[in-house]
């Protein structure tokens, strides 16, 4: 592969010519080679990889700061593989706990949805069933009310 434009790279990435710029500014990649007539940027196959690499951590919300640190530790290679792992399972768990909560929202709205459908038949039984599911899926959502 040849050196790619910026326009290239953002298809390729998923990332936005100026979260690519941004990127660079920071630090997470580069510096990256220019093009000595026009001065474009003009990337590498290596940089295209370490920025669909950035684009997975950011679409799976890891912030800046972690992505400098899983940088310096694709880095340091072997030597941080137990930093990295580390890094990559407190992600998993925070994503986790982001999938168990949205479980709860998913059952508390499946219960309303029963509860309201046990009001339209008249059967108070099933009501109250669903009451009850719908208080527990309610204990089990992580509301913030600030």
């Amino acid at each position: 592969m040849t050196a790619l434009t910026i326009q290239q790279v953002a298809r390729r990435s998923g990332l936005s010519e100026p979260t690519l710029r941004y990127y660079e500014e920071i630090g997470l990649i580069g510096p990256v080679d220019r093009d000595a007539s026009s001065g474009h940027r003009r990337y590498q196959p290596e940089d295209v990889e370490v920025l669909q690499a950035l684009s997975c951590m950011r679409a799976l919300g890891v912030g800046i700061e972690d992505m400098r640190v899983y940088q310096a530790n694709r880095a340091r290679g072997r030597a941080a593989a137990g930093e990295q792992r580390d890094l990559l399972l407190r992600h998993a768990g925070r994503i986790e706990a982001e999938i168990a909560a949205q479980y709860a929202r998913l059952d508390y709205l499946r219960a309303k949805a029963a509860l309201w459908d046990a009001r339209s038949r008249g059967d108070a039984e099933a009501e109250a069933d669903a009451q009850a599911r719908v208080m527990a899926a309610f204990d089990r959502m992580d509301l913030d009310i600030g």
